[in-house]
């Protein structure tokens, strides 16, 4: 990819939540007719007609039909044939067309209720997601994020790794509650004159790899940060396993910071000299408008309720329809904004919900993995290749899509082995988050990519030393302190 101009790029922060997944020069070749989609279409539509005639051993008919729409999905998830949320919605489609009591052709007694799946699309996650997304565009909007980000850094100036660090730091936080995509926008809006001003090599390399680096680490300290949490807490709330906001955040957090400062302490060392020098305008100011101060307001109660739910038993997904209503009420968001919230991750989360559902419904969880004596591996070998399962597959498909097709998988282990599945769930959705080798791999991943500052070999090294390094302490560490403050 032919690099920029010198001058400083301009990324808006609103529209970056509906930003491709892919860099523009990838976009473009995806206007041509790809061999790789015409199989994935072909083959899924294959699966399906197969199964709808073909009844396979130890599996009634719904369990047939449903396992030749879980290889629809991988199909086309994998190769993207169809949009990937289009893919969400034709599970929920041929679910209940295929499999519930409402079926064309006779499933038999006992066939899931239609509502269980259409119910997916207003699933209280996805209330809470849609809560989440609301006070990230409205944060946009009023320019909180880059005042915020302005404020931050002022104590990190200086020195040159201290200011990384601050960069690192600030958007990890902001991913926590804000889109991954927008905060990594926002930043490199930020950070863009920085990054141009400075000579190519190592350190603009270094700075520019920061970005998506602790977007993505900090995606995965709140069930609202990335969609893979939404879906591992969709599919355990369907399994009838509560998991709270705080608790979420208790079980990742850490985890976050310890693989945010190891994850600096690398882009440090290899990139970043001690000698460089950074000139970052802080100037941006907080909104004071009556607007912004409600909103303001309104975003920091709700943050505050996510994070006391403990406290007062108000569920996190009823408190996520608090900024949506408030804010529409007072005017503060419009129906524009509410039509720019990015729908497609939404439909995405509700269809994996959905295939869940199906494949827990059917038995079909229980057939796929009776074949393998789970029991007789290690608990703490299985978390690890649940996790380095999450963490491959999201590094070549989308995280949405390795959570909606492995969390499902992963939970049905939990009757068989020791682990729960709570923390089955999490292992999935953390190690979704930790793929970030690509410019393919994540949108955070692209964006840096389109600046052409960030070199795929450089994007290659610092996401699987971040990958494995987070695997090993997912695996290994994460599960013994959560044990210990008794969040499983």
């Amino acid at each position: 990819m032919a690099r920029r101009s010198r001058g400083a790029v301009s990324i808006n922060p609103r529209s970056a939540q509906n930003m491709s997944t892919r860099p523009a020069a990838i976009a473009k070749k995806k206007q041509r007719i790809s061999p790789v989609k015409v199989f994935g279409a072909v083959a899924a539509l294959a699966c399906i007609v197969t199964c709808l005639f073909v009844q396979l051993p130890g599996l009634d008919v719904a369990g047939t039909r449903m396992f030749g729409i879980f290889l629809a999905a991988i199909l086309l998830w994998v190769t993207e044939a169809v949009p990937l949320a289009g893919t969400a919605v034709l599970v929920i489609f041929l679910e209940v067309l295929f499999i519930s009591d409402h079926a064309l052709l006779s499933v038999g007694e006992g066939a899931p209720a239609y509502t269980k799946f259409f119910g997916a699309l207003a699933n209280p996650v996805i209330i809470l997601f849609l809560g989440g997304f609301m006070v990230a565009d409205g944060a946009a909007k009023y320019k909180l994020d880059r005042a915020l980000s302005a404020v931050l850094l002022k104590p990190f100036m200086g020195k040159p790794r201290l200011t990384v660090m601050g960069v690192m730091l600030i958007t990890a936080i902001m991913s926590m509650f804000m889109s991954n995509t927008a905060t990594t926008a926002t930043m490199f809006a930020v950070m863009m004159p920085v990054i141009m001003a400075l000579p190519e090599g190592k350190a603009r390399t270094g700075i520019a790899l920061s970005i998506p680096v602790a977007a993505n680490v900090g995606g995965m300290g709140t069930p609202v940060g990335t969609p893979p949490n939404a879906i591992a807490l969709g599919a355990l709330e369907n399994a009838g396993v509560k998991v709270t906001f705080l608790q979420w955040m208790l079980a990742a957090v850490p985890l976050m910071l310890v693989l945010l400062a190891l994850s600096w302490a690398f882009i440090a060392w290899r990139y970043i000299p001690t000698d460089a020098t950074f000139d970052i305008d802080t100037s941006a100011r907080f909104e004071k408008s009556r607007s912004a101060i409600i909103f303001y307001s309104v975003a920091g109660l709700t943050i505050l309720l996510w994070m006391t739910e403990s406290l007062h038993h108000i569920s996190a997904n009823v408190v996520g329809f608090l900024p949506v209503v408030v804010l529409l009420m007072t005017k503060v968001m419009s129906g524009d904004d509410l039509r720019a919230l990015d729908w497609p991750v939404l439909w995405l989360v509700a269809g994996g919900i959905a295939l869940g559902s199906g494949v827990a419904a059917t038995g079909l969880d229980k057939w796929m993995l009776g074949s393998i004596q789970w029991a007789s591996i290690p608990g703490i070998l299985l978390i690890f290749v649940l996790a380095l399962v999450g963490w491959v597959t999201s590094n070549v498909i989308s995280h949405s899509a390795s959570a909606n097709l492995l969390i499902p998988m992963g939970m049905g282990l939990a009757a068989t082995v020791s682990a729960s599945a709570a923390e089955i769930a999490i292992v999935i959705a953390l190690g979704c988050s930790l793929g970030m080798c690509l410019p393919i791999s994540t949108p955070p991943n692209a964006i840096a990519y389109s600046t052409g500052t960030t070199p795929t070999r450089e994007m290659v090294v610092v996401g699987v030393v971040v990958g494995l390094v987070g695997i090993i302490l997912l695996a290994f560490i994460a599960p013994l302190t959560w044990g210990f403050i008794g969040v499983m």
